[in-house]
């Protein structure tokens, strides 16, 4: 009896001693394949920009390529929930936005910033109203004017329900005591496009995301929902200056399943800190006019956190408030 019990202990303690050299020895031979990257916004937008940029820069440092995949719906619930049931071995990254500290508060899944391990924040972006350049209101004053006179006429096109861009939707409405009628999009990308082609009467975005509409004259923006003006349109004044206390950003970053072994995580993190810093990475984010505004993993992972207390008394207050 005493013999079985040392075989078995015996037998235990071989199979601890294999699981951590062998989980050692695929840590040290990470990355030995491709990487995927999921983007949870529709192409041409802010998150698959920086997602694909970072790829590009990234898979130089880590030697295998980055295959980035758009994942889109619910605010990006659909694509983190993909990403936090993924297997933890490096070979799952996520792009992850705003929406990260958000969607629980919107009820769309149970995820928090806790749920991942963060890498890094990259970018923060400030939200603005634009329109079409024919419309009958050529001013922020002369917009708020209209929205007061038409009250649910103006069609207002979002990243989807819930996004942040519907949330400085929804911050503009209250803000100036009107009503909006808000059709959600897969996304920024095909709103703008929507706005383009006269579906929509006008859009709640960044401003790279409709930096090419206003150069060719087919746009044009009115203020910007932010603290400070964009350096893409110096001009544009922002809600602020204009009287209205509004003031909503989008930021971005990159996230992992929780539980992925420390130094594939310290690899990763590595490598996105020199992409981040590289001349391919920063020329893309300056051409589309994207603010950086680098976190490290934990002061990233406890600013998420911040942000998701502070959504979590915001959105069902606000939400409940437009009925939508």
């Amino acid at each position: 009896m005493r013999k079985n019990r040392v075989f078995v202990v015996g037998v235990l303690v071989l199979a601890l001693f294999s699981f951590v050299f062998l989980t050692g020895v695929a840590s040290a031979d990470f990355p030995e394949k491709e990487i995927l990257l999921i983007i949870q916004a529709a192409p041409g937008g802010v998150s698959d920009a920086v997602g694909r940029a970072m790829a590009a820069a990234a898979q130089e440092f880590l030697g295998v390529p980055i295959t980035a995949t758009n994942i889109t719906g619910a605010s990006g619930a659909i694509a983190m929930g993909k990403l936090k049931e993924s297997k933890p071995d490096g070979y799952t990254i996520g792009y992850v936005p705003v929406e990260l500290s958000m969607v629980k508060a919107l009820g769309y899944a149970d995820i928090s910033p806790d749920d991942f391990d963060l890498i890094m924040r990259t970018n923060i972006v400030p939200a603005a109203l634009t329109v079409r350049s024919d419309a009958p209101y050529k001013t922020f004053e002369e917009f708020v004017a209209y929205a007061k006179e038409h009250p649910g006429e103006i069609l207002v096109g979002t990243s989807g329900t819930g996004s942040i861009w519907h949330i400085a939707g929804l911050a503009l409405e209250e803000a100036l005591g009107v009503k909006f009628t808000f059709v959600p999009f897969d996304g920024a990308a095909p709103s703008v496009a929507a706005l383009l082609g006269g579906h929509i009467h006008a859009v709640t975005c960044s401003p790279s995301e409709v930096l090419s509409g206003v150069q060719s004259g087919d746009l044009r923006m009115l203020a910007v929902l932010g603290d400070s003006r964009t350096e893409l349109f110096p001009d544009v004044p922002t809600a602020k200056e204009l009287g209205y206390d509004i003031n909503v950003m989008a930021w971005g970053g990159f996230a992992l399943p929780k539980g992925t072994p420390k130094e594939v995580y310290d690899k990763i993190a590595d490598a996105f800190y020199k992409a981040f810093n590289s001349e391919t990475f920063t020329r893309v984010m300056k051409e589309r006019g994207i603010q950086l505004a680098y976190l490290d993993g934990p002061s990233f992972a406890e600013f998420a956190k911040q942000q998701y207390e502070m959504y979590m008394e915001l959105i069902p207050r606000a939400m409940g408030k437009s009925g939508k």
